[in-house]
């Protein structure tokens, strides 16, 4: 019977080695670019956020992208500027999805105290149904008429709470009246022309 011996060829280990010592390059490398400019990450997403908690965990989250990708950056002399776009990017990032987060839940506020209201009043059968049909509505049409026609916010207004351009929110405005009217048509008494 014959014996198989395993024996490991001197390119694959030298191969390993040259990774590993490629990889402590990088990371010794990250770390001396990383000791001129840490502390930029912080006030970049400091200067978006306005607050030190979220500017704190958005200066982490990219500090470990830059780690991630450190070895693809072409030109790493420019270490700061991709330090600060990446750190931007994420702060601005954060800061939509509390705006959005704020708005959704604003809606809902808005919804349970008309809600309550209606209740409290004794509000007859067109409420309800008009009530209904908003909620019939697709989520953006009805986010730009409750914030324009309810809440009295400008058409500008709106288009900077939601981070869309003006011509977007006109014509989620038409869209919105549009099929709001088509769902309430049933409650519209028809004029005669004389």
């Amino acid at each position: 019977m014959q014996e198989f011996i395993l024996i490991e060829p001197e390119s694959t280990a030298k191969a390993a080695w040259t990774r590993e010592a490629e990889r402590s390059a990088i990371r010794t490398e990250f770390e001396e670019r990383l000791a001129d400019s840490g502390a930029l990450a912080y006030r970049v997403a400091r200067g978006v956020l306005r607050n030190d908690a979220d500017a704190e965990d958005v200066a982490q989250e990219a500090l470990l992208r830059a780690f991630r990708k450190f070895a693809r950056l072409r030109d790493r002399a420019r270490f700061r500027a991709w330090l600060v776009r990446i750190s931007f990017r994420i702060a601005l990032d954060r800061l939509r999805s509390a705006k959005r987060r704020e708005l959704r839940e604003a809606e809902w506020m808005r919804e349970r105290e008309r809600g309550r209201a209606g209740a409290e009043q004794g509000t007859g059968e067109f409420q309800k149904h008009l009530g209904a049909a908003m909620d019939e509505l697709p989520e953006k049409l009805r986010l730009v008429l409750l914030l324009s026609a309810m809440e009295g916010h400008t058409l500008e207004e709106v288009a900077s709470l939601l981070s869309v351009p003006v011509g977007t929110v006109k014509s989620r405005m038409f869209f919105a009246r549009k099929q709001l009217a088509g769902k309430l048509r049933c409650f519209v008494k028809p004029t005669t022309n004389r």
